[in-house]
């Protein structure tokens, strides 16, 4: 199946124009009126598609990052299976380390683990933050022929961790019950701490501008550490650094912020210069609506905890968040965190369905 079968095209509420999915997704970036929010789900492509599965015998996560016909193919099985209004590229987080220098791994019983630990100034030190791009090439070579794939009709994210959840893994290792080590340089060695913070900052800026570059419709910054920040600290530690790194880009598309957990200061996490805030599950949409700026959209926010359940749960608790937004031009309709392999593909269906009225 093509990525373009399950494109749709319907007329946009008041505009009088048919729109397909990554128009659609396009115009809810800028807060424009959309007929229905666009839909995709983050970590939509992985462990809960039987056809990744079967792809993940043959192939390492690893090996299908760094392959570029490999991840074209796992960012389009989605697409081809449900026919979200866009794809993400299939790569992860850990690449802006491994490029810097630190290669990542996966434990045997589970879990990242890193080649070594940046816990001192000359691990700091020894981190390149120079020529990331060129040595991110395959994910140069892989967005244009996801782009070609896609055609016109579905949208391209691009994507990039934010430097403090990137420091929190390279602190601590890898994957930890707690992450404490980058807390610990903020509070106790601040100059040390934006030695680090501005090399992942430059690095994050150069890979996500390759990104532009490659032709994406938006990026999303994930900052799934933010949320671990007393509310007083995120700025400084976190959101300053998101912050700087959209505005050293150019040429960008819409920017999409995800910082879980992080839920009181909305005006500060717009002031990044986020097009679009993407919350966790414990929002108040509404609220939410009240507290942002104009043009800011929102993206979210259903349980992934919902996918587990059955499909009429699931489709009414998604008119229940559709509802909350009726009206509201900058929603793009997600999940409050990734899909896990849990998951069921026909409560997926459900979610998806009801988004598109169906």
């Amino acid at each position: 199946m093509s990525a373009e079968v399950n494109s749709e095209n319907i007329e946009a509420a008041g505009t009088g124009t048919a729109m397909n999915n990554r128009e659609r997704f396009r115009q809810a970036l800028r807060c424009q009126n959309t007929g229905r929010p666009p839909v995709w789900l983050m970590r939509q492509a992985g462990r809960v598609l039987p056809e990744y599965r079967a792809l993940k015998e043959k192939h390492s996560f690893v090996e299908m990052v760094r392959t570029p016909e490999l991840a074209t193919e796992v960012t389009l099985q989605p697409i081809q299976r449900f026919g979200f209004d866009a794809a993400i590229l299939f790569s992860d987080i850990l690449v802006i380390s491994e490029a810097m220098g630190q290669k990542y791994g996966f434990r045997e019983q589970g879990g990242i683990e890193m080649e070594f630990t940046v816990d001192g100034e000359a691990e700091i030190d020894r981190l390149n933050e120079k020529g990331v791009a060129e040595r991110l090439e395959y994910v140069g070579r892989t967005l244009p022929m996801i782009r070609s794939a896609l055609g016109e009709k579905t949208g391209l994210i691009g994507f990039s961790g934010a430097p403090w959840t990137l420091a929190n893994y390279m602190m601590e290792g890898g994957s930890a019950k707690e992450f404490l080590k980058a807390k610990s340089l903020y509070y106790s060695e601040p100059k040390l701490f934006e030695r680090l913070m501005g090399k992942l900052t430059m690095a994050v800026t150069e890979y996500l501008q390759m990104q532009i570059d490659a032709g994406v419709d938006a990026l999303q910054i994930f900052d799934t550490q933010g949320g671990c920040l007393a509310a007083s600290d995120f700025m400084p530690a976190s959101g300053r650094w998101i912050g700087e790194i959209i505005a050293g880009l150019k040429n960008a598309p819409p920017v999409i912020v995800f910082a879980k957990g992080v839920n009181s200061d909305w005006s500060a996490l717009a002031s990044t210069g986020a097009q679009v805030l993407s919350v966790d599950w414990t929002v108040d949409l509404p609220s939410l609506k009240a507290a942002l700026p104009d043009g800011v959209g929102i993206q979210g926010n259903l349980d992934p905890y919902l996918l587990r359940s059955t499909p009429e749960i699931v489709a009414n608790e998604t008119r229940k968040i559709m509802d909350s937004l009726a009206g509201f031009p900058g929603h793009i309709f997600n999940l409050g965190h990734g899909v896990t392999p849990e998951c069921k593909l026909e409560c997926i269906e459900s979610l998806v369905k009801t988004v598109r009225g169906e």
